[in-house]
């Protein structure tokens, strides 16, 4: 019996079950169930790709979310035909060119500002991520076993770290006073409001607070951006940083490289001087 593209996909969810972005590819393989679903997996061609490309264009998307469904098409059509030998051959799939987005990222005074605008409970947890550069979900589901204030440490756990791999955070000294207010608030989450735990950051008063600020373009995943252009600003060399951000690979952290030239300048120094 002929596999279909319901049959790959169904089978690629069970095997990526513990994937960490399971739930925006579920989001994608509902919009291309709607042009594949019943459709056998020999006939996802070259044409029926690109015409899936155009739909998305058409739909006035970036480049990038294009192609994180063609990526993800073209994952699923490898798998299909390399481990399960569904698929003779898998279609060339083409990604569009993406622009090279600059580095968004707060000055020490955009971010005092934006503390000061802020809900207490929402400035706390922005503080705390300029601080340590965890990502929206490790701030948010902190929880107090991952804390050890005796040693200014806390840890995310494999299953929570988008690499699938343990992380040490060190706590320095803005990071463990921050945790310090949170004492007593909640018996599991480190962060919460009015006693539940914080689920969602970027509110109204998120939104509001930038707008007091003249903040424009900046989303919280920007935060970690500033962490790590202020780290590389401050002289942590990049594979420290890499660590630090419990990146997979260096290429993550070159983005940071233009914010420090230091090691550069003796060589500058090199060339003949002009009176």
């Amino acid at each position: 019996m002929q596999k279909t593209w319901d049959d790959a996909v169904a089978r690629w969810l069970i095997e990526k079950a513990d994937k960490a972005s399971l739930k925006s590819d579920q989001c994608i393989i509902r919009w291309l169930d709607r042009y594949l679903s019943g459709l056998a997996i020999s006939d996802i061609t070259r044409p029926v790709v690109d015409s899936l490309a155009h739909k998305k264009i058409a739909s006035g998307v970036a480049n990038g979310t294009v192609n994180r469904m063609l990526a993800l098409l073209r994952s699923i059509l490898i798998r299909a035909s390399v481990d399960w030998e569904w698929l003779p051959v898998v279609p060339k799939v083409r990604l569009l060119r993406e622009p090279v987005r600059r580095v968004r990222y707060l000055t020490k005074a955009q971010a005092e500002s934006l503390l000061v605008q802020l809900p207490s409970h929402l400035a706390e947890m922005t503080a705390f991520s300029l601080a340590t550069g965890l990502r929206k979900s490790n701030v948010t589901g902190l929880c107090w076993t991952q804390v050890d204030l005796s040693r200014r440490l806390a840890w995310i756990h494999p299953d929570q770290s988008k690499t699938r791999k343990a992380i040490a955070v060190p706590l320095n000294t803005d990071a463990v006073r921050i945790i310090v207010l949170q004492r007593g608030r909640h018996p599991l989450r480190v962060f919460s409001y009015n006693g539940e735990p914080v689920s969602q950051v970027t509110t109204a008063a998120w939104y509001k607070a930038l707008k007091r600020c003249g903040i424009e373009d900046f989303r919280w995943h920007d935060l970690r951006h500033t962490w790590a252009s202020w780290h590389v600003q401050s002289g942590t060399p990049l594979n420290v940083l890499q660590e630090l951000g419990g990146w997979e690979s260096a290429q993550m952290v070159r983005r940071y490289a233009h914010f420090s030239a230091s090691h550069l300048a003796a060589y500058a120094d090199r060339l003949p001087t002009f009176t």
